[in-house]
């Protein structure tokens, strides 16, 4: 059984750990908006973008081996 360590699972987790780090750089010391918005774009992006590349085939299967 994986535990979702796939190519397609490490990109998402990658992307929306840099949108989260850009997010906070803009928050400091003041906001700023543009840069916030841009983190948070990449943190959501990376749902879809993960989604993607799993069904180009960079995912893990799903069949159950016994």
């Amino acid at each position: 059984m994986s535990h979702g360590s796939s190519p397609a699972a490490w990109t998402a987790v990658l992307v929306s750990l840099a949108g989260f780090l850009v997010g906070g750089i803009g928050l400091i010391p003041e906001p700023n908006w543009v840069i916030f918005t841009i983190g948070v774009v990449l943190a959501v992006g990376a749902l879809p973008l993960g989604k993607v590349m799993s069904l180009a085939g960079y995912g893990t299967s799903r069949v159950q081996e016994h």
